[in-house]
């Protein structure tokens, strides 16, 4: 009898089965990661905007109302108002007018604002929430797979 070698096509056909399972669970996963990865930048953009928020806040002194810094970033009077230039944050995934200022407040107990991103380029989807409440700051993201 002569000697076989290789693999039987019962044999190839068990290890691509086996493969076609590893990827099908394995595919959501990485999706969800690229998700919490493009919501990195929001994340970033947004304590770059809360940074010029606060120095904002301490320029103008508790007592002003900072209407004139909440609303799109897409406006051109809160850009100058906060010191960014039409592109300053701009991004692959979000572009500037993605994020809204809404909530400033400079209050003796610590400056607040809160900043909601929705992308409107090729970013993940739902709505990014970076709050930032008397120094403490918190992300969060709805409709959307987030941190």
């Amino acid at each position: 009898m002569k000697s076989r070698k290789g693999f039987t096509l019962v044999e190839l056909m068990v290890v691509i089965l086996i493969i076609g399972i590893l990827a099908a669970v394995a595919v959501p996963l990485m999706r969800g990661r690229i998700d919490k990865a493009k919501w990195s930048e929001a994340n970033a953009s947004c304590g770059t905007i809360w940074s010029s928020v606060r120095a904002y806040i301490a320029e103008k002194g508790t007592d002003y109302a900072y209407t004139d810094i909440e609303g799109a970033l897409s406006t051109p009077s809160i850009c100058a108002n906060l010191g960014f230039a039409a592109k300053d944050i701009e991004g692959t995934y979000f572009a500037q007018g993605d994020y809204v200022i809404s909530g400033v407040d400079g209050s003796t107990t610590g400056p607040s604002c809160i900043i909601k991103v929705t992308s409107t380029k090729s970013g993940p989807a739902g709505t990014g929430t970076y709050t930032a409440l008397t120094g403490a700051v918190t992300w969060a993201v709805s409709g959307g797979t987030g941190f």
